[in-house]
């Protein structure tokens, strides 16, 4: 096989948050499917030149202030590639097939209805997530549950993990109800909950009742697992790169990374940093979260290391 080649992806978001999307050539490799526009870097040029050249002789338009979205490796039968992807919310210019190719703007929820090249899977899936993660933390009653919820979700918080241990079962007199009220205040908000439950209590669910989205798996779990969960997405917590590798094998559709940074409930765990972050990221083929010691302010940090954003606890449910 030969060397890996490296490839700037643009992931162009227009106004009405719709998504450019290309139709490679036949004659082309993977020729037939759907692209996100972008091209291979050049020797010498960084990703972000060779993608505002490609952009421009592909689609002319110029594109404004890339930032990082997520880098791929895949081996494909006759190549290996690393895709480079960048996030652009800001372009001049009107979209058009310059070199002859058919070009769509298309909603994001719309991008599962097309068919991309195997490595593109990642990204669409990095662009269905926010840059957000909630992960509920301790609460007092089902009603102070509930009224933390509502207050995360009115800070326009759009992915949820409810994280239920046995202990807090023990004070909750009806936990299916209480899985109903939280299910409905996620649809309403369009936010996407994820189940860290106890087995007994998720086996006890009424999918036809209560919509969720997916499973969380701690890192115990991950790695007693042979399977992916039987749900729409799934999740994982991951420590160290074995767990990460452990979640990749088992198509994990983005896992969580601890702790970055300390954190007051778990003073005495060493944090792994943000170099050994992106180090730990680098080769990754699904989204990665931030995770311990982070808040809302460190999104852009996670994007720079390589990570899908941040998911927090205290940050994002004490609502200081």
């Amino acid at each position: 096989m030969s060397n890996i080649v490296h490839v700037a992806v643009a992931v162009i978001i227009n106004k009405k948050d719709e998504v450019c999307i290309s139709l490679r050539p036949q004659e082309a490799h993977q020729g037939g499917l759907w692209e996100f526009p972008g091209g291979k870097v050049e020797a010498g040029e960084s990703v972000d030149v060779a993608l505002v050249r490609e952009i421009k002789e592909e689609l002319d338009l110029v594109i404004n202030h890339p930032r990082p979205l997520i880098k791929i490796t895949h081996s494909y039968p006759d190549k290996r590639v690393c895709l480079h992807v960048r996030k652009i919310l800001s372009f001049d210019g009107q979209a058009t097939g310059a070199e002859g190719q058919q070009v769509k703007w298309v909603s994001i929820e719309q991008l599962a209805a097309y068919d991309f090249p195997e490595a593109n899977t990642a990204i669409v899936k990095a662009l269905q997530l926010p840059d957000k993660y909630l992960i509920t933390g301790k609460f007092i009653d089902a009603d102070d549950l509930i009224k933390k919820l509502a207050a995360a979700l009115a800070n326009n918080i759009k992915l949820v993990q409810l994280r239920l241990k046995s202990d807090d079962l023990n004070n909750l007199t009806d936990a299916p109800a209480l899985l109903g009220k939280v299910a409905q205040l996620c649809l309403q908000a369009n936010a996407k909950l994820m189940l860290n439950i106890p087995d007994d209590l998720l086996s006890s669910i009424d999918s036809s009742e209560i919509v969720f989205d997916g499973i969380h798996a701690d890192s115990r779990t991950l790695m007693s697992l042979t399977s992916r969960p039987q749900s729409h997405l799934f999740s994982a917590s991951c420590h160290d790169k074995t767990q990460l590798l452990k979640a990749e094998r088992l198509k994990a559709d983005f896992v969580v990374l601890s702790p970055v940074q300390k954190t007051a409930s778990h003073p005495d765990v060493q944090p792994i940093g943000w170099r050994t972050f992106a180090a730990m990221v680098e080769n990754m083929s699904i989204p990665v979260y931030a995770l311990g010691g982070v808040s809302a302010d460190d999104v852009e940090r996670a994007w720079s290391h390589g990570g899908q954003g941040v998911a927090a606890i205290s940050a994002f449910w004490e609502n200081k």
